[in-house]
């Protein structure tokens, strides 16, 4: 054997060596979805709140606390569309939700996904819970059903399988419902791309609990094996299940686990081991059962020895619901947007200022509170930075890199010029620094001229602008977004709007990704080459 050739083997090999040990090492991610969980109703960010959240409050403690963090949009699909896709979902040109299997999956099968990017950096992937971007069942003549609403439920034929299933977007395995698990018109549990236990009538409402947060769950068809107070419970054992068959099965081999809850979205049905264990009805209990499934989440990934392994994320799709605010207010005096105007679907903060918290152990400082601008689509760029994937050009167009803000290296500059969010009606706000536009009049997506003991009339605030087209606020002298300034700053309006516009037609916000370095990103790397 040549010298020269023995020294490539040996080089090969050293570099080989590293790339595997590399992988070795690459963190676990966890990713904890809650559902309308307004930045009030966790103890850790609203020390009024009256329900308890011991185990998010430690993992706060044991990580970092985000206090302007905010969802993409200020309704369910929308953001979770974002938050797979790191795009903010107006550019797909759909506002609104899904209902029942209205579908198309609003996420395009060429589209890479968070999911399919750690797939590709090699790591185990899984979702359970609720998907709610759209999915396409088929009738009996194989046509595709794309009817919300009862209509389109009826006319599934169960024994095709689905497309657009979590499981053709990015992810190994799913387990979970179409759209909102407890509401909607079906009420099933789809395991891959299929539904095995069908529905074998309608919901029998008679059943269910009676109370003021019992009231949004629509008479669709459900499977015999589906009881819309266990849900949750569900969603945590196959959580568990996955992680421990993966230790068993995959002991080296890196996973990313998307947990999607059903708590704390309306109807509040906690399970009967958390119902009265808390002072604040059964809205509280729910809130208490959602923060007991993360602290069993935690203890499952201590149990595995995974936790100083592991990446966990926690964040919420919107802010609160209208009539869970209301309630709460009035019976038990918890805010659940506190100290935010606003509630889901509003443009105001507390439509989509929510809770987002990071535990990284040995990575990201023990405590940490931190106030940098962030939106649910930078996870997607970066957990990329985090497992060194260097991400094309089309896609996570919206997603930001905060890999330097959790491990403190970030320095002065923010790492976002601004924030974007949409409600479901496709209004837009823009956000930079202190200063925020809402290109639109009133809230974007409630009715505040709704009087009576259900409306949110009582919680109007008038303009002080009233003949401007728009809204503009200084979130430092006035974080309540009381104050509308918006003929008093024509400048900063102009500069708010052009940006707005740029940020629309232009296709992305986050700057076009260049490759730099050697050419190659070991995998496993807390660097990216200078990619972002």
């Amino acid at each position: 054997m040549s010298l020269n050739r023995f020294a490539t083997i040996l080089i090969l090999s050293f570099v080989f060596a590293c790339i595997s040990a590399a992988a070795t090492n690459r963190p676990n991610i966890l990713f904890i979805l809650a559902d309308d969980l307004g930045y009030g109703d966790v103890a850790c960010y609203n020390p009024e709140a009256k329900a308890p959240t011991p185990h998010l409050d430690a993992l706060a403690r044991q990580g970092m606390r985000f206090t302007d963090a905010h969802s993409p949009s200020t309704v369910c699909t929308p953001t979770r569309y974002s938050l797979l896709t790191g795009r903010m979902a107006f550019r797909t040109g759909k506002g609104g939700v899904f209902t029942g299997v209205g579908g198309p999956c609003l996420i395009k099968p060429d589209r890479l996904t968070l999911g399919g990017m750690l797939e590709e950096q090699g790591y185990a992937t899984a979702m359970f819970g609720k998907w709610h971007i759209g999915m396409t069942f088929y009738d009996q003549d194989g046509k595709p059903i794309h009817q919300g609403g009862m209509a389109g439920v009826k006319r599934i034929d169960y024994t095709r399988p689905a497309t657009g299933a979590p499981i053709q977007r990015g992810f190994d395995q799913f387990y979970g419902t179409v759209s909102c698990p407890t509401t909607d018109w079906l009420y099933a549990y789809v395991d891959g791309d299929r539904i095995p236990v069908p529905p074998t009538g309608l919901l029998d409402k008679t059943y269910l609990p009676k109370h003021p947060y019992a009231n949004d769950n629509r008479r669709g068809m459900i499977a015999p094996n589906f009881d819309l107070e266990k849900v949750d419970l569900v969603f945590l054992k196959k959580s568990q299940a996955f992680l421990r068959n993966h230790v068993r099965k995959h002991p080296d081999k890196p996973f990313f686990l998307f947990h999607s809850m059903q708590a704390v979205h309306l109807p509040s049905f906690p399970a009967d081991p958390f119902k009265g264990k808390t002072q604040a009805g059964p809205h509280g209990d729910f809130i208490f059962e959602m923060d007991w499934i993360v602290g069993e989440l935690m203890k499952t990934l201590d149990e595995l020895d995974l936790a100083d392994n592991t990446i966990v994320m926690f964040g919420s799709d919107n802010g609160p619901e209208v009539p869970t605010v209301i309630a709460m207010r009035r019976d038990h005096q918890h805010d659940g947007a506190r100290p935010w105007r606003g509630v889901k679907r509003d443009q105001w903060e507390g439509g989509h200022r929510t809770p987002f918290i990071v535990r990284w152990p040995g990575k990201v400082k023990a405590g940490a509170v931190c106030d940098e601008p962030l939106s649910l689509t930078d996870v997607f760029a970066t957990c990329a930075a985090i497992v060194g994937a260097t991400l094309p050009n089309d896609a996570a167009e919206d997603s930001f890199n905060m890999l330097p803000v959790l491990l403190g290296t970030q320095g002065k500059q923010r790492v976002r010029p601004y924030l974007l969010q949409q409600t479901w009606t496709l209004k837009m706000s823009i956000r930079q620094g202190d200063w925020k536009l809402l290109d639109h009049k009133g809230s974007g997506g409630s009715n505040y001229e709704r009087d009576g003991e259900w409306g949110l009339k009582q919680y109007a605030i008038a303009d002080t602008d009233p003949d401007a087209p728009g809204q503009l606020y200084n979130l430092a002298s006035d974080p309540g977004e009381t104050i509308n300034v918006y003929s008093k700053h024509p400048e900063i309006v102009t500069r708010l709007k052009a940006l707005l516009e740029e940020a629309k037609t232009s296709g992305r916000t986050a700057p076009k990704r260049r490759i730099g370095g050697m050419g190659f990103t070991v995998p496993g790397s807390f660097v990216t080459n200078k990619t972002y």
